[in-house]
């Protein structure tokens, strides 16, 4: 028996700079952090002559090429797996709320059965095969940040290239600073999951027109990244974040809506400095920056939403139970 454990993570700034669509042509690069809520992945050798995989319903297939997840089909066609199995995944939170979900199944999938198989793999190379499995052999529209944040853990500076390559540089936080700045956070759901493949098709469509933009948000990370080094600014953290909000709102419709607005706008007036919706838009979590004394005034003006308490997770994809 197999428990793999992968962290979710939250990205600051830079989103759509990871689409090949616009890394191609020029380097993208990401803020992000894993955060200690997690995608679990349970691997069981089964006595009955079939694969079982339960997730939110339950499949029984005679082999692998009948599985009708295509993430869980294609990651034990990779690893080479084609026997009787239990495969059980469960998350933290739901898929389609801006966490990296699918991506983080990915990851944890392929670290649970290669430990399966007695192989031991790195880091970068389960968040290389995952992208390689979304991106290549699915053919996705999505980007390749989430595999890599889920895969090694912390704070990253995460730098796409033209060859496909990718750069990841840890973020020297400080302890206190990061115990601050987990501390001025707030995760608030917006009651609306949605499908990010479409939102990432239409910003792929339209990556060309918005290379401006896209290029003035890959610029913010840099400062971003400096505002949680040394002592730290949190304001100007929370002023880079509110401007690449503003930006990214701009790069295709299906982004934001309505309401989503008029939350931001109601957290704003109740004294949140800066905050964005999560991943590819149109719902799931939006991330708030203020003030810890004035987080019980955001949560009454926005009507006391449900939220999602969190702190940040210094290590990555990791086994967490083996059994033979």
């Amino acid at each position: 028996m197999i428990i793999s454990q992968t962290p979710y993570r939250v990205s600051f700034a830079g989103g759509g700079t990871d689409l090949p669509a616009y890394y191609r042509q020029e380097s993208g690069a990401v803020l992000s952090t894993a955060i200690d809520h997690y995608i679990y992945v349970h691997v069981h050798r089964r006595f009955e002559p079939n694969i079982r995989i339960a997730y939110s319903r339950t499949e029984i297939a005679s082999n692998v090429s009948e599985i009708q997840h295509d993430l869980v089909r294609e990651a034990l066609k990779f690893v080479g797996i084609d026997e009787p199995l239990e495969i059980t995944t469960i998350g933290d939170v739901p898929a389609g709320t801006g966490m990296g979900s699918s991506s983080t199944l990915t990851v944890s999938l392929l670290h649970a059965l290669y430990t399966y198989r007695g192989r031991l793999v790195s880091l970068e190379r389960l968040a290389e095969e995952a992208c390689h499995i979304e991106l290549e052999l699915l053919g996705k529209p999505i980007g390749r940040q989430d595999q890599y944040a889920a895969a090694l853990g912390g704070i990253n500076y995460i730098r796409f290239n033209p060859d496909d390559s990718v750069d990841v540089e840890p973020v020297p936080c400080s302890a206190p600073m990061l115990r601050e700045l987990e501390r001025h956070m707030l995760l608030i759901y917006t009651n609306t999951t949605r499908c990010a493949d479409t939102l990432l098709m239409e910003q792929t469509r339209s990556t060309v027109a918005n290379m401006s933009l896209l290029r003035r948000m890959r610029e913010l990370v840099e400062p971003m990244r400096n505002s949680l080094t040394g002592i730290g600014n949190l304001q100007e953290f929370a002023s880079l974040l509110n401007e690449g909000w503003k930006m990214k709102r701009m790069l295709t419709s299906g982004i934001t809506t309505d309401p989503i607005n008029d939350l931001y706008e109601r957290a704003r007036r109740a004294g949140a400095e800066g905050g964005k919706l999560l991943g590819a838009g149109g719902g799931g979590f939006m991330l708030l920056i203020a003030p810890p004394d004035r987080h019980h005034a955001i949560r009454e003006s926005l009507g006391r939403p449900h939220e999602l308490p969190f702190r940040f997770a210094r290590h990555g994809s990791r086994i967490i139970y083996f059994h033979e």
